[in-house]
């Protein structure tokens, strides 16, 4: 017996020693100490790299190698926990907010001093020299979530400069309105980006108030996909309009410009030849930045197919190249390298630019669809990074025939009139990505939209008829007016679209007959007729003419349609989805920004219009959108819009 039980041994530990270890899946919901979800907050087991994000309500779920050990609960902002890992597998946690006083600050560089309070949050400071002209862009630029005290817990934001707590934005000036007499014509670019969205959504998450040059309205009226039909003919879309009135304004019409693109299917679109341009620099750091990024690129090379190509080159403090051009059906080799990235270091976005472009080339593909992905936080700051540096390099590159996909990433330091700009020279567009939620949409459900496009430099140009319309503006789109001369002019270059993108514009407009303070009148002109006997000629029927104008993706010759656009105007009752929904968001805008043109706009208007145009939600994200507008509207309670003005000549802005 004992020499059976000898000879047994060896075989009982070999088996032991290679049982199959049982894991657990994991799930529950991480809340501050308020109670509300703590969104995209990295849940970790400790010494691992299993791991996953929080969703928008906070849960999540994560299936474990092992059913023993500790999870690692960390956010932005927030006190780093540490829970183990539970046999009953449910976990919730909550996260207390990091804490720091900073009780004096002194600012130099101006004719006087000043000391500031601040209180709050704070994810990272450094100390900055602030010049003479860079108040806000340089000190902001090092200060990340901070809550200034006095200012109805404002975060500090500069009107002025659009520097909002380390963060940058365009300034924006809206549109007003114009006559149609002195001005019928319209003229714009078109813009498929939703980017300030989902970038909007961030901060109404993050129980905040967006700053009002983060609020383009244009691309939040976009991020939603209207139900416009198919174009029936050659051009590669359809043109679409509706009137009626405008919600926040019973004297004045809304008229509804949408455009549909084509839609290809998967099977019939061109090879791609794509290169993931990704910063790896020190401030894409955290699951919120890389983390998520590596996540977002393997969720789109699920979606790439045996003759799509992809590369991989990284940019710190140089650039390299970490995969050559390798074919999609290699999908375990791209993915492979995808994890092994790391971030550490300053930025070289010019050099990255420059290889990930050169790579592009390497492997053009002739009537393909070859594009460089860039996911980045815009924070350059090795090398070309200047704003005029970066579009410089861009209009160089763009001649290749290379499109350009921006994705950003992070919060705290994001630079998004850079990422703007980016994508505007560089025949492109741009999308935030907040959460794995928004990946998701962008690189699976909209693929051909934002990867391939049908059509571009497209551009709008509108001619008013100044026998119905006395006065009209554009809502949004302040970054992308063009010149009247533009139009006609094949080198100014502007908008793409991509297949089965829809495009939405909205005017405002003052009919003739209306007594309005918008529209303010000059002296009679002495020499020249009085232009309202043109007027008189126009015709009835029409209220607008639209023309659009665009090139093939591979062309260099613009062709131009044109579409009148009858006065019939419906009650907004009788209006489609499309319209209603459009509007909703437009007025929601209105109000974030504090608008001069909102006039009666409530947010128990908005969740009015838009709870009767969501029909057609299979996403749920116009379902998202009515959850955002009653946070902003719990948000807006007791509180001023923050303003920025300055004191003597010479002395830093001052908060009122």
């Amino acid at each position: 017996m004992k020499r059976i039980l000898l000879l047994l041994a060896p075989v009982l530990v070999f088996v032991l020693a290679f049982r199959p270890v049982t894991g657990i899946t994991v799930s529950g919901k991480v809340t501050d100490d308020k109670g509300s979800p703590v969104a995209y907050a990295s849940v970790v087991l400790k010494g691992t790299k299993e791991g996953t994000m929080t969703g928008t309500d906070g849960t999540y779920k994560l299936t474990l190698s092992r059913s023993s050990g500790t999870l690692v609960f960390s956010a932005l902002g927030f006190v780093t926990q540490e829970k183990p890992v539970k046999s009953t597998g449910k976990t919730d946690v909550v996260l207390v907010a990091e804490t720091l006083t900073m009780s004096e600050v002194v600012v130099t560089g101006y004719a006087t001093q000043r000391k500031m309070d601040y209180t709050g949050s704070v994810a990272q400071i450094q100390s900055a020299p602030v010049a003479n002209n860079g108040f806000t862009k340089q000190l902001s630029g090092r200060v990340a979530g901070v809550q200034i005290s006095g200012n109805n817990g404002y975060p500090y934001y500069d009107q002025q400069s659009g520097f909002f707590d380390g963060e940058s934005y365009e300034v924006i000036n809206e549109n007003k309105f114009a006559t149609a007499i002195e001005q019928p014509l319209s003229t714009f670019s078109i813009d498929v980006d939703a980017a300030g969205y989902s970038n909007m959504r961030r901060f109404l998450n993050n129980g905040q108030l967006p700053p009002v040059n983060a609020v383009r309205i244009e691309e939040m009226v976009n991020y939603f996909k209207y139900e416009y039909p198919q174009p029936s003919g050659n051009d590669p879309f359809s043109i679409n309009t509706e009137i009626s009135d405008a919600p926040w304004n019973k004297d004045h019409k809304l008229v509804l410009i949408g455009l549909q693109g084509r839609k290809i299917p998967m099977e019939k679109l061109a090879a791609s030849n794509l290169v993931f341009l990704i910063d790896v620099s020190g401030s894409m750091q955290g699951p919120e930045r890389l983390g998520l990024v590596k996540a977002s690129m393997k969720m789109l090379v699920e979606q790439l197919r045996e003759q799509d190509k992809v590369a991989i080159v990284v940019y710190a403090g140089a650039a390299g190249l970490v995969l050559p051009s390798t074919s999609g059906k290699e999908k375990g080799k791209i993915m492979e390298a995808i994890e092994k990235l790391e971030a550490g270091g300053s930025t070289a976005g010019g050099a990255g630019i420059k290889l990930a472009y050169k790579t592009a080339r390497d492997y053009f593909v002739k009537g393909g669809n070859n594009r460089v992905i860039l996911c980045t936080d815009g924070d350059f700051n090795v090398g070309a990074s200047s704003d005029q540096d970066m579009e410089t390099l861009i209009e160089q590159e763009r001649k290749s025939g290379v499109f350009l996909t921006v994705l950003g990433y992070g919060m705290g330091n994001y630079q998004d009139a850079k990422m703007q700009k980016l994508a505007d020279k560089g025949n492109g567009n741009h999308a935030y990505i907040d959460g794995i939620t928004e990946a998701k949409k962008v690189l699976v459900n909209e693929f051909g939209g934002t990867l391939f496009t049908i059509a571009k430099d497209v551009k709008l140009q509108i001619e008013f008829n100044p026998a119905n319309v006395q006065g009209y503006r554009l809502i949004g789109y302040e970054n992308r007016m063009l010149a009247k001369e533009d139009f006609n002019n094949d080198k100014k270059d502007a908008g793409e679209l991509g297949s089965g993108h829809t495009v939405t514009a909205l005017y405002e407009v003052i009919p003739v007959g209306v007594k309005s303070s918008f529209l303010t009148t000059v002296d009679p002109l002495k020499y020249q007729a009085p232009k309202e006997e043109v007027a008189i000629k126009a015709s009835k029927d029409e209220i607008l003419t639209v023309k659009f104008r665009y090139k093939a993706p591979d062309g260099d010759v613009s062709k131009m349609i044109a579409h009148p656009v009858l006065d019939k105007s419906v009650s907004i009752a009788k209006t489609s989805e499309n319209f209603r929904f459009a509007a909703a968001v437009a007025e929601f805008g209105l109000l974030l920004r504090n608008s001069d043109f909102k006039a009666a706009a409530s947010y128990d208007n908005v969740l009015g219009l838009a709870r009767k145009a969501k029909t057609t939600d299979e996403e749920g994200y116009r379902a998202e959108f009515i959850r955002l507008v009653e946070s902003a509207r719990l948000l807006t309670k007791g509180k001023e819009p923050l303003a920025v003005q300055e004191t003597e000549a010479g002395s830093a802005p001052s908060l009122k």
